[in-house]
């Protein structure tokens, strides 16, 4: 029993760990629950690490109910993003040519979503692809978003 508790709390934790850079913007509920949380669809903003000005918006799936609630349930592998120029764009170095920006838990041991973030320097233009993935069959669902930088600022590229 004591394993099994420290097991969830270090689950919990490291889920709350790997939203950190992300903001809740708001959610709708998708299906009642009578125990539990319903379950939901949840839009979160985070601000791209590397590149000031920019804000991405992610739509995804959350479980509900009493799995949900403990952390212990798979969420779907389907996502929306879109991301937007919010200011001035500036960066803090160069940008690789890919680059995973954000990652966040869907599950309690292996699946992931993720968006990584792809240069276009002929374009001068950033590409962000949202994905999930599992350790041993990931999903090909996916979805990209674009945000064209001013010409007057060339994406430094490594």
């Amino acid at each position: 029993m004591n394993k099994l508790l420290m097991l969830l709390m270090s689950t919990l934790l490291a889920t709350a760990a790997s939203t950190a850079g992300a903001e809740t913007v708001g959610d709708v509920d998708t299906a009642f629950k009578l125990i539990g949380p319903d379950h939901k669809i949840v839009v979160d903003a985070y601000d791209d690490p590397r590149v000031n000005g920019v804000t991405c918006y992610v739509s995804r799936a959350k479980t509900g109910g009493v799995s949900g609630a403990l952390g212990l349930a798979e969420d779907k592998a389907e996502a929306s993003i879109a991301c937007r120029q919010v200011g001035p764009v500036s960066f803090a170095g160069p940008l690789p040519k890919r680059e995973e920006v954000y990652a966040e838990r869907q599950s309690i041991l292996f699946k992931r979503l993720r968006v990584v973030r792809m240069v276009d320097a002929r374009r001068n233009t950033l590409i962000y692809l949202t994905y999930s993935d599992k350790l041993v069959d990931g999903s090909p669902q996916n979805a990209v978003t674009a945000v064209p930088v001013d010409r007057g600022t060339p994406i430094p590229v490594k």
